[in-house]
């Protein structure tokens, strides 16, 4: 098993005055047998990030440690990396035993220890039934399992996954996130994961990497994440429904952007005036969409007798030990 270190790594395409910056300058340090999960929208640099750890793309500059060896110039299967993809690429001819021991035998790893290694990854992954059966005998949810087991038989000192969830249904992803949990504690591999789904992110990793326009806006635990983000895409992004952002609330101060949890409002007499344009039902608790002067602010409160209705104004305030301030130039959490 392995770090990885991250130093002032930057990614562009092109050269010259034309060259398109893609990643800028990210540093970070993930501890031996940490999963982290690099976390944000479409196009904002997490995939050619790992990408660059694995060495399918060149870094332009900065450093790439794993274990404390630089491998900006080593090649792939030099790293002593698994990389599992959100395509399953398994062999449609193969037997599930054959997919998983296929890397080990190209290796000319004994025959005895291909199957030990194979027989162990099958039973942690609950596959030891299914060795015997073609990819098109199978599930989305155990094609994805084959493909993390092919990566786990190999003994690598980094896992890296690329969104391989993406495929699956909701109650798969579900199941399956629920499964790599206890994976990972077996295991004590380090693992970075790609995802742009944020409750994926908050429910797997040990610490998160957020990604916004190639630069890293947070690093941090899962907790610290949501508790306390550390610009306002952040703040927006890690939550569901989103942090509420406000300049125009009674109190904000010019230059200042004000954030508030929805589940950190609270209907109050003297709180402010705020009109009620839709109202959504999600079984044991409702949001509140309403208009605070011109901007949106979203409310979550549990299920009442007597739910609010479109056009009704209601009289909300946020807690006050809940409150995030922002600096409106640049978007960072101010205290």
């Amino acid at each position: 098993m392995a770090g990885i270190s991250l130093q002032n790594v930057i990614k562009r395409y092109g050269h010259g005055a034309k060259a398109n910056q893609v990643i800028h300058g990210v540093s970070a340090e993930i501890r031996d047998g940490e999963f982290v999960v690099i976390v944000g929208p479409s196009g904002c640099g997490k995939s050619t990030l790992l990408r660059m750890v694995a060495g399918l793309e060149e870094i332009s500059s900065g450093e790439i440690l794993i274990g404390g060896r630089v491998v900006n110039n080593v090649e792939p299967a030099q790293r002593d990396i698994a990389m599992v993809f959100q395509n399953y690429a398994l062999y449609p001819h193969m037997t599930v035993f054959d997919n998983m021991a296929y890397g080990l035998k190209i290796a000319k790893v004994p025959k005895a220890e291909i199957k030990t290694r194979v027989d162990k990854a099958a039973k942690i992954l609950e596959l030891g039934h299914l060795l015997e059966r073609k990819p098109r005998e199978l599930s989305g949810g155990q094609r994805q399992r084959v493909a993390m087991g092919r990566a786990i038989v190999r003994q690598p000192q980094v896992f890296l996954f690329d969104e391989p969830l993406s495929n699956l249904d909701a109650k798969l992803r579900a199941q399956t996130r629920i499964e790599i949990q206890p994976l990972h504690r077996e295991l004590g591999i380090t693992s970075l994961f790609v995802t742009h789904d944020q409750v994926e992110a908050m429910t797997l990793a040990e610490r998160i990497i957020v990604m916004n326009g190639g630069v890293m806006d947070q690093f941090a635990t899962p907790e610290e994440v949501y508790s306390r983000p550390a610009t306002t895409f952040v703040a927006s992004f890690m939550g569901s429904p989103p942090m509420n952002l406000l300049t125009q609330a009674p109190g904000v101060r010019a230059g200042t952007i004000l954030g508030i949890r929805p589940e950190h409002l609270v209907l109050d007499p003297e709180g402010w005036s705020v009109q009620v344009v839709h109202v959504e039902l999600l079984g044991a608790e409702r949001l509140i969409y309403g208009r605070l002067g011109d901007e949106q602010l979203i409310m979550r409160v549990d299920e009442g007798p007597t739910p609010p209705s479109v056009g009704d104004t209601l009289r909300i305030a946020a807690r006050p030990d809940k409150l995030h301030w922002f600096d409106a130039g640049s978007g960072k959490r101010t205290e």
